[in-house]
């Protein structure tokens, strides 16, 4: 009955919806992020803790009302040294207030998730979660197709659609990787563009790309730049059949172009492995992975400019639809539209194209990398055993079959920083590993461990069939370079032995290890709970980046 105003200072009513929140003050749950009542308005750190409970040693579960709206409850994974940074980051937030920039708490990111229209059983979040834009990334949600209210988020996606692992075998080991090892770091190098709007030499025109949009890794087939078994060793199969070219922008399409088979920046890189110790004995066999010492190669990158601009464009068709059909978010950075509505269609055609551009481009990376070794070691890739074990998607949105409460549904699973993880004897995995469960791949930081893990049923019951992805970053980027040294940090790389080529020496200090978690807690978190399995570690011998 009182006077009120939203400090987002937008002038069309639409945009606010009045809702009670702590003490009998109001916040604004649509699009604005603004909180009413001076500081008392906003809870404590003790007052937040009281709607979260330990479920037990890995897991966390965040009940309604932590956030307003909710439809289901939150969990998120973390063993005692991870939830450290999750409740510190909580801290921060409670004291400064919703005044302090930058993304909310991965934690409040995840119940915002949770009052999503259309969400069902919980809103997920891997033990490498940190703040993104609108979901955090590691968070997992599902949204029933048969409710007419169910939404598709862009911000559950992510930027760099599809950006995703793939990992490569060979039958080398370590002591023929030894005298040259600098060598073959540089040559590979040379044969992959890095670095910020790097451009790629694999030859491609508009009508090309066309084609590749629509056709993924079969186009990559036809043109001779993969073999017919990798597609059988990727997730899809290489391809989304929903892939709408003509959905995708002008603009989307002349970023795309001149990436082909780029590797980028940030946190993209190619690394040259050697396996450091196999758990599982039996499914690192049917990955033609037998020894320790053996020789891979691990390629991380996305769908590079066109993707961003895929997600840019839906954003703004997106915020339009919400105006329209008074969709209602905690978070403005949770645009979505309904999944049958024509901007929710438009979005996953232009999506998929996005995807299969992803895996092209990695396709594109392996043909190089394939070509590196090749001359480098004066025989051919396929008597050097370089065959694609897997490959991953980490940012993607995709139709599923799962139980919920008792019941097969179909849903649309975004998985934003998340690798599916199916279980043995699932359908979608291919025929060698029907038996093992699927291969995912978990990157390390430059110069940390990576990991290679199989999916669970126990995987699939809690958690949509889905883990971890990555370490998860601790701290921004920003902070990175302004604590840390690059020339200190190559020294650290050189004195374990690793070769490193860099396009940009302050992309040294952005991406290394102190700026991550511990990968190896992620991954054992992921295991103690049983929602993946550790089949392989593997150390970097030499890194790659933009």
């Amino acid at each position: 009955g009182g006077l009120w105003t939203c400090a987002g200072q937008r002038s069309d009513p639409r945009w606010h919806v009045a809702a009670p929140w702590v003490g009998g003050h109001v916040r604004c749950v649509s699009l604005c992020r603004a909180v009413w009542g001076g500081a008392e308005g906003m809870r404590t750190l003790e007052e937040e803790m009281k709607f979260l409970e330990r479920v037990d040693d890995t897991r966390f579960r965040v009940h309604v009302g932590f956030v307003p709206n909710m439809r289901v409850t939150g969990t998120f994974y973390a063993n005692k040294k991870l939830e450290t940074l999750l409740f510190d980051e909580l801290r921060a937030y409670s004291q400064r207030g919703n005044h302090g920039g930058g993304f909310l708490p991965a934690v409040k990111q995840l119940a915002n998730v949770a009052a999503l229209p259309g969400v069902v059983g919980e809103s997920i979040a891997l033990p490498d979660v940190h703040s993104g834009y609108g979901f955090a990334i590691g968070n997992v949600a599902a949204f029933d197709t048969t409710d007419p209210a169910s939404v598709v988020s862009p911000g559950g996606v992510g930027f760099d659609i599809n950006c995703g692992v793939r990992l490569l075998r060979t039958n080398l080991h370590l002591k023929d990787l030894e005298p040259v090892q600098e060598q073959l770091a540089q040559s590979l190098f040379d044969h992959i563009p890095v670095g910020v709007g790097s451009q790629g030499i694999i030859p491609t025109s508009a009508a090309n790309l066309e084609s590749a949009l629509e056709m993924g890794m079969d186009w990559s087939l036809r043109e001779g730049y993969s073999w017919a078994e990798d597609k059988e060793h990727c997730e899809e199969y290489g391809r989304m059949l929903n892939a709408d070219p003509t959905k995708v922008s002008a603009r989307a399409k002349k970023r795309g172009l001149p990436q082909m088979g780029t590797l980028g920046a940030g946190n993209h890189y190619a690394e040259i492995q050697a396996v450091e110790e196999i758990f599982d004995t039996h499914a690192a066999r049917k990955m033609g992975i037998e020894r320790e010492g053996q020789i891979c190669v691990m390629i991380h990158s996305g769908s590079r400019g066109l993707g961003h601009q895929v997600a840019t464009d839906a954003l703004t068709s997106m915020e339009r639809a919400m105006a329209r059909d008074n969709i209602v978010t905690n978070d403005r950075q949770l645009a979505c539209a309904r999944i049958q509505s024509q901007e929710g269609k438009d979005y996953l055609d232009a999506m998929a194209c996005a995807a299969n551009y992803a895996w092209v481009n990695r396709s594109s990376m392996t043909f190089l990398c394939r070509q590196a070794f090749a001359k480098m070691f004066n025989s051919t890739p396929d008597d050097l055993d370089m065959h694609v074990v897997y490959d991953v998607s980490h940012n993607i949105a995709k139709f599923e079959e799962h139980m919920v409460d008792g019941k097969l549904k179909t849903l649309l699973v975004h998985r934003k920083g998340s690798t599916r993880a199916f279980p043995p004897h699932h359908p979608l995995i291919p025929v060698d590993y029907q038996f093992t469960g699927q291969p995912v791949l978990i990157g390390g930081t430059m110069g940390t461990c990576s990991y290679v893990l199989t999916g669970t049923e126990r995987g699939m019951q809690q958690t949509f069939g889905s883990t971890c992805h990555g370490a998860g970053r601790s701290c921004s980027r920003h902070s990175s370079r302004s604590k840390l040294d690059f020339q200190e940090v190559l020294d650290r790389l050189k004195t374990k032995g690793i070769s490193i080529r860099v396009a940009s020496p302050k992309l040294v200090m952005e991406e290394a290890p102190e700026s991550y978690k511990d990968v190896s807690a992620v991954v054992d978190t992921c295991h103690e709970a049983g929602i993946s399995k550790k089949a392989v570690k593997l150390r970097p011998v030499a890194v790659i980046k933009g």
